[in-house]
């Protein structure tokens, strides 16, 4: 797999993994974990319908997507790290979160995973951030 294709895969995880881990709602009031959860399942079960996962591979990806998710919970909850040395420390997360979802996946379903990545990210509300 190439590098850009690579990290293409990697903004995608990020990206799913966050939408699913943010802890702010709209408003800005702290979201519950029981809704974090709730998008969370919601997802997995999208991702296993669309892409026929099979029930170990489905606990396998909830366990790297819970995994990530505490991770970069920390990192961005660190408030001495500027948002630039936040973002090159959950690189390195990243790619081996991806390492681990292509194990698990094999390297055809890995990339309609990716695809798939691609195809249902997030939309973010416009505005200047």
């Amino acid at each position: 797999m190439n590098a850009s294709k690579n990290l293409i895969a990697c903004a995608a995880l990020l990206i799913a993994l966050f939408s699913a881990t943010s802890t702010y709602a709209q408003g800005g009031r702290m979201m519950d974990t029981a809704a974090m959860r709730q998008r969370m399942e919601a997802r997995l079960q999208k991702m296993k319908d669309d892409l026929k996962l099979t029930p170990v591979q489905v606990d396998s990806m909830r366990a790297i997507q819970s995994d990530m998710q505490g991770k970069m919970r920390d990192i961005f909850m660190d408030q001495s790290m500027s948002r630039e040395d936040k973002m090159a420390k959950i690189q390195p997360m990243r790619e081996a979160a991806d390492k681990r979802v292509e194990a698990v996946l094999g390297p055809d379903l890995f990339k309609k995973y990716q695809d798939w990545q691609a195809a249902n990210r997030p939309q973010r509300g416009g505005g200047n951030r």
